[in-house]
C-alpha cells in the first residue's frame, strides 16, 4: 500500500495555472468529479476551434474574477448533482498544489452559488494520495506557513 498523506476536511491550496493562490477548498468523499465555482462558462468555435471560456469565482468570494480564461483542451461529462440531477459539465485539466507537490487535477466548471466553498475536491483526486481525517483542518495550508517561516 502506498503512503497517503493525511488531508483535513478543508484546506488552502494553490491552482497557480489559474491565478489563485491559498483559495478555500472542502474534501468531498461523496462526489468522484472535483468542481470549481465558475461564471459565464461557454463554448465557442474560433477558427475551427473549440474553445471553453469562463470567469472564476465571482463577487461573492474575495478571489479575483475578472479574469476570462480561454482553454481549448476540455471534455463533456455526465455528472449528478448533490441535488440528485444530471447536468452535462465541462471539465478541464489543471494542476493544484499542496504539501508542496504540483499534482495533475480534473475540475468540472460549475455555477455554485451560495456555496461556502468554492472549489470542492472528489475522490477521483483523493483516492491513492490522500487520507481524509475531519477533525483536522488546513493541514496543506500550515505546513506551507511552516516552510515560507523557515
Amino acid at each position: 500500500m502506498k503512503d497517503r498523506i493525511t488531508i483535513g476536511r478543508v484546506d488552502k491550496v494553490d491552482f497557480v495555472e489559474l491565478g489563485l493562490e491559498n483559495i478555500d477548498v472542502k474534501m468531498d468523499t461523496g462526489a468522484y468529479t472535483s468542481s470549481i465555482h465558475c461564471s459565464k462558462i461557454e463554448e465557442h468555435i474560433y477558427d475551427g476551434v473549440p474553445v471553453i471560456e469562463f470567469q472564476l469565482l465571482d463577487e461573492s468570494f474575495p478571489e479575483p474574477h475578472d479574469r476570462v480564461h480561454r482553454l481549448t483542451h476540455y471534455r463533456k461529462k455526465d455528472i449528478k448533482s448533490s441535488c440528485g440531477t444530471v447536468q452535462s459539465r465541462f471539465i478541464i485539466q489543471t494542476e493544484i498544489t499542496m504539501f508542496g507537490k504540483v499534482l495533475p487535477i480534473e475540475l468540472s466548471l460549475t455555477e455554485r452559488w451560495e456555496m461556502k466553498f468554492p472549489i470542492l475536491i472528489g475522490r477521483s483526486f483523493l483516492n491513492g494520495k490522500f487520507v481524509v481525517d475531519t477533525a483536522k483542518t488546513n493541514s496543506s495550508y500550515k505546513a506551507k506557513q511552516k516552510h515560507v517561516a523557515k
